[in-house]
């Protein structure tokens, strides 16, 4: 049986700041709820941003289908936030890491074509 990834959540500080960076990185549609951050995808996977008040304030990795890591990496520095890895060539295609304003670590990844 196959456990898809089905939610992630992206813990932070600021809320505002952290749906704001992400919004303009991947022109996702972020919509506040409460103390969390609906993020709509358009895929089938969906999230959250959320400010727990508390720690842990920053945790979460997971990686995002991208097909020109050099120049999300540029973006995401453009954006505020920093390159930590990569990219990377790995036999499956590429990936890097990169940390966002509030220093959560992130990848991004495309597979070969």
């Amino acid at each position: 049986m196959s456990h898809p990834i089905v939610h992630f959540e992206i813990g932070c500080r600021d809320k505002a700041k952290t749906a704001e960076f992400f919004s303009k990185l991947f022109d996702w549609k972020i919509e506040d709820e409460g103390p969390a951050a609906r993020i709509r995808t358009g895929e089938d996977v969906g999230g959250h941003i959320t400010a727990l008040g508390h720690e842990p304030h920053n945790y979460v990795t997971v990686y995002f289908a991208v097909d020109d890591i050099p120049a999300y990496l540029d973006k995401v520095v453009a954006l505020g936030g920093r390159k930590v890895v990569g990219p990377v060539d790995i036999p499956g295609g590429s990936f890097a890491w990169f940390s966002d304003p509030e220093g959560n670590l992130l990848g991004l990844y495309r597979g070969k074509s």
